[in-house]
């Protein structure tokens, strides 16, 4: 075979895989904000990994990558036309996508969260959760879960069927989950708005790949919830 048509095959094959790899099983991504520090940083390059989702629904303590469920991303997040080259790329995967955001589980289905017991911690199902393992430390809010409006006292669920509730880590600058609860004085509000459905849920983060500098594996929280009961069904 011509070098010209082996080299044209071989480009076909790595298309192909790269296609493949990034429907079923892993895909890159950026960072597009804060919201996810002190863990990830803004631009920061992540894996996610598809696999662990095609037998359920994401977990407590997950950071999982989601599409925008309607209005979610800014509009400065919102990644605007690349030239033709980039854009053949991360279509087919060889280059980290956007347009999607990255959060943590908090919920899942029939889970009640509750902001804030005494000490600012978050409730999950009546349990109070400790998230000094990954949240940033805000001197300036009294609490773990400081939105809507950076008060402290709400309350979202049960999360319905099929659906979770998500939180930045970096909970004083995060549009998520908590971000979307219909206030008390808030009559055009849509209720429901802040769940997302697990259909929209690409997968869960696993790597961080550049920059090289902190290269390594991101693993979940799951056991921060260990002794969270289930929610009601």
């Amino acid at each position: 075979m011509p070098l010209w048509q082996e080299s044209l095959v071989l480009l076909v094959v790595a298309v192909v895989l790269a296609v493949v790899l990034k429907t079923f099983f892993v895909q890159a991504f950026y960072i597009p904000s804060e919201s996810m520090e002190p863990g990830l940083v803004k631009d920061d390059r992540i894996l996610v990994q598809k696999v662990s989702h095609w037998r359920g629904s994401p977990q407590r303590g997950d950071v999982v990558v989601f599409e925008d469920p309607g209005g979610w991303l800014p509009t400065d997040e919102v990644p605007g036309p690349g030239n033709p080259v980039t854009e053949v790329l991360t279509r087919v995967g060889l280059m980290p996508s956007g347009g999607h955001l990255v959060k943590r589980v908090i919920g899942v289905a029939g889970d009640t969260i509750v902001c804030c017991d005494d000490n600012g911690d978050l409730q999950v199902n009546g349990v109070a959760i400790d998230e000094s393992g990954y949240v940033r430390d805000d001197p300036d809010s009294p609490c773990n879960g400081p939105m809507p409006a950076s008060k402290c006292n709400w309350t979202a669920g049960p999360v319905p069927v099929g659906h979770v509730f998500v939180m930045g880590d970096n909970r004083a600058n995060s549009a998520d989950s908590s971000q979307k609860l219909c206030l008390p004085d808030v009559t055009d509000c849509v209720p429901g708005r802040e769940f997302v459905p697990d259909d929209l849920v690409v997968g869960k983060v696993f790597a961080l790949v550049w920059p090289l500098s902190r290269f390594g594996g991101v693993t979940g929280a799951g056991s921060t919830f260990d002794e969270v009961p289930a929610g009601t069904s």
